[in-house]
């Protein structure tokens, strides 16, 4: 029985496409962490950077596996492409039941982190420069109390002209009362959203990465049994 050439050829296709996404995922988490702002405070809670490079790199291994197991019709590379696929798999079903059960644990990790920069005046003046800069950009006040963490509120503090009116965590003395420790946390919500949804369209494209690679590998076994028979 002869291989599938349309499957075969896509097959490689899709490889191609996955180890191309690898190189993008690779190439953009390089970026983002030799060009990262440095902030000592927001890289307690986003330490995603590392972790995306070695998917990067997971994900073109896979990828070339895939490919060259296609071409060469290779049994061994396809079930040794097939045994990752389960068992990445297998970890994101895992990480997204971890995730959804862990998730007030996160957020109080996220608080215990910061809670180690109180008080605020005792800190050195590169994290207050930092938490600065991070008031200005999340519209938040301190870190656990608000205002009350800080003994002279900065300037950063201080909501703009328009939040005044417009924005509710903006208090009646023109400061924002939300803590950046909350709106850590309110940005991490957000960003798991996202990971959700990118965790299933994976897991959909691993399913038919599994499907495709399994049925190769017995196409391919059916064909060397007849070749050996022959």
């Amino acid at each position: 029985m002869a291989v599938n050439k349309c499957l075969k050829y896509l097959f490689f296709l899709f490889n191609l496409l996955f180890w191309i996404c690898g190189c993008i995922i690779l190439g953009i988490s390089i970026y983002l962490k030799v060009t990262k702002e440095k902030n000592e405070l927001s890289d307690e809670s986003v330490p995603g950077v590392d972790l995306l490079i070695a998917v990067g790199v997971i994900i073109m291994v896979l990828g070339f596996l895939g490919c060259c197991g296609a071409i060469k019709e290779n049994r061994c590379m396809l079930l040794l492409f097939f045994i990752f696929l389960l068992l990445i798999f297998l970890l994101l079903v895992a990480a997204g039941i971890l995730g959804a059960i862990g998730e007030n644990k996160v957020k109080d990790w996220i608080k215990e982190r910061m809670n180690k920069y109180l008080p605020l005046s005792s800190q050195p003046q590169n994290v207050v420069d930092d938490l600065y800069k991070m008031q200005e950009k999340l519209k938040c006040c301190g870190l656990v109390k608000g205002p009350g963490d800080w003994t002279n509120i900065p300037p950063s503090c201080k909501c703009s002209s328009t939040d005044t009116t417009a924005d509710p965590s903006c208090g009646s003395g023109g400061v924002y009362q939300t803590t950046c420790t909350d709106r850590l946390i309110e940005q991490m919500e957000k960003s798991m959203t996202v990971v959700l949804g990118v965790a299933f369209a994976i897991a959909i494209i691993l399913i038919f990465g599994m499907v495709i690679s399994m049925i190769l590998y017995c196409q391919i076994g059916r064909k060397d049994s007849a070749t050996t028979t022959a």
